[in-house]
This record gives C-alpha cells, structure tokens and sequence, in this order.
C-alpha cells in the first residue's frame, strides 16, 4: 500500500513538472548588450541597442527585450531621423510587429517627441499606433490625448481623442488690443 501512494504521488509530481514547463516557455538564446544593426545597400537604415534580448520559438516566433531598447532611425545621409526608447519591448519576426511599453519616446527629426505608455509598430504598413495617452511636446506647443495614429518616422501623426485646449492659429485666444476694443469698454 505504501509503494502504491508513493508511486502515485511521484506520478503526480511528474505530470505537475511537465505542465508547468509545457506552461511556460524557455528562451531558446539570451544575449546581453546586444546592438542589432540593419543596412541596406551599404547605407546604414536602423540600430537597436538592448541591455538583454530573449529570443523564443514556435508558432509565433518573437525577441523580448525585459530590460527596454534603444532604437536609431537613419537617412540616406547617415544622420538620425529618428529615434525610439521604452523600458519593455517585444518584436514579433511573422507578423512584424513590435510593441513598446513603458516610458516610451519617441523623438523624430523636427524634434518633436512623443511620450507614451504603450506604442505598437507595424513594420509592414511602416505604422506606429497607440490606444493609451499620449503626449506630443513641439517646439511652441504640447498635444496630448488618447490614441495615436502615424507614419513610422512620426512625421505625420493624428491623435484619435484630443484632450485640453486646441488652437487653430497663433492668434486664436488672445485678446486684440485695437483703439475699438478700447473705445468700447470705457
């Protein structure tokens, strides 16, 4: 009876061992600093820097970079248009999407920049969506709102649901000060 309960209990360890690591899944690779660079006909297009990437198989494969990224956009020229941080990401390799979760920033090449929460990446259609808030600080101005649509460089972008004042011009909201403004409120 004893060698029954035991052979029980260690059969029950041995199913509760194999789902757990069918459950979770392993890295198949684990790289530290790693610096990825991307060219194209000898001209420098893209450099992703990652303090630690994890890479996974299967149906989907994916990199999961835990410690966030640093990612460079380059020119024709060689100079940097645009650039992208975030202290999480994830690039899935089929779909070739890439999300970007906290403290994300994203700054373009009329220094504009973009903070967020959560930033999704779609290489194929070379757009960068946001369901979460968002704010853009320019040089004269910040906008901010929830939800964000826009071309991959962040040089035409559409915040979905505008949030505080909005101006249509630089005037707009300013109190003109005219010898008829002044005439009128003696």
């Amino acid at each position: 009876m004893f060698g029954m309960l035991l052979l029980f209990a260690c059969s029950n360890d041995m199913a509760t061992v194999s789902s757990i690591s069918e459950e979770e899944e392993m890295p198949v690779d684990i790289a530290k600093d790693v610096q990825i660079t991307y060219s194209d006909s000898g001209n420098i297009k893209m450099r992703l820097n990652s303090e630690l990437m994890k890479t996974y198989e299967g149906e989907e494969p994916y990199m999961e970079m835990p410690e966030g990224l640093y990612v460079r956009f380059f020119d024709s020229t060689g100079s940097i248009k645009t650039t992208l941080t975030s202290n999480y990401a994830v690039s899935y390799e089929k779909s070739r999407i890439m999300e970007a979760r906290n403290d994300v920033v994203v700054v373009n090449a009329k220094n504009e920049r973009l903070n967020t929460e959560h930033l999704i990446w779609d290489q194929k259609k070379r757009k960068i969506f946001s369901d979460e808030y968002v704010k853009i600080t320019t040089d004269d101005k910040i906008l901010s709102g929830e939800g964000l649509e826009a071309d991959e460089e962040m040089n035409n972008y559409t915040i979905l649901k505008p949030r505080g004042p909005i101006y249509l011009n630089e005037d707009f909201g300013k109190k003109k000060n005219t010898k008829k403004d002044t005439a009128k409120s003696r």
